[in-house]
């Protein structure tokens, strides 16, 4: 008989580093991972090449906090030409969505011309993070995302920035993998902390962020 997941059980496997995906949309079944080498983006090592410091600059996207979670992880969920098949079925899309309602899933949005053309969403427990699922609909959307979660992170007194896996996508802008044993020390620590993920102060820690990464090589 299999146990059935409900989103406190949820909480309790992201709690000690263990988290869910189907194995495609379809499926009506979830798999638990634990990986041996986890991702992490170090939240002093974000790396924003010279173009995407423009865009952001220059407010190209309209970006918002938890307005759409429903819309952006169904965005999510879609498939495109580049990514035919997703992970994320109609039962992580139910139990995420209570997550949401119970303030443990957030959403980061990007907007162009009013349309949804990107995003990212996770979990947030303590001072930890988890990052679920990036997407764009157009060039830079997600990424443009990730700095303004990080910046988001930094000035709430998040401590820890999980990625789960590292695509190269990821590992460009600074993301590292990292043994499953440091990974657990760093997410029981994280997990003391206390954090606020809307918080005041992410204007100035991303204009702190942008300036920062101008002085390293693009």
């Amino acid at each position: 008989m299999s146990l059935e997941i409900t989103p406190e059980l949820l909480i309790k496997a992201y709690a000690i580093g263990v988290f869910p995906m189907a194995e495609d949309a379809t499926a009506t079944e979830l798999l638990w991972f634990d990986p041996l080498m986890r991702g992490v983006l170090p939240l002093d090592g974000l790396h924003i090449p010279r173009s995407l410091r423009k865009t952001v600059r220059q407010q190209v996207f309209d970006v918002s906090v938890d307005r759409d979670f429903d819309g952006l992880i169904r965005l999510c969920a879609e498939s495109a030409p580049d990514r035919p098949r997703t992970w994320i079925n109609a039962q992580i899309l139910d139990l995420f969505g209570t997550l949401h309602r119970q303030g443990y899933a957030h959403s980061v949005e990007v907007r162009l011309e009013g349309q949804l053309v990107g995003g990212l969403y996770g979990v947030a427990l303590g001072g930890a993070f988890y990052g679920e699922s990036m997407v764009s609909r157009v060039a830079d959307a997600s990424k443009v995302a990730l700095v303004h979660l990080v910046a988001r992170l930094r000035a709430g007194g998040f401590t820890l920035l999980d990625t789960q896996f590292v695509t190269d996508h990821l590992s460009r802008l600074g993301a590292i993998e990292i043994p499953r044993e440091e990974y657990k020390a760093r997410l029981a620590e994280a997990l003391r902390h206390r954090a606020d993920f809307y918080c005041a102060g992410v204007e100035e820690e991303l204009a702190s962020l942008l300036t920062q990464s101008s002085t390293h090589t693009s």
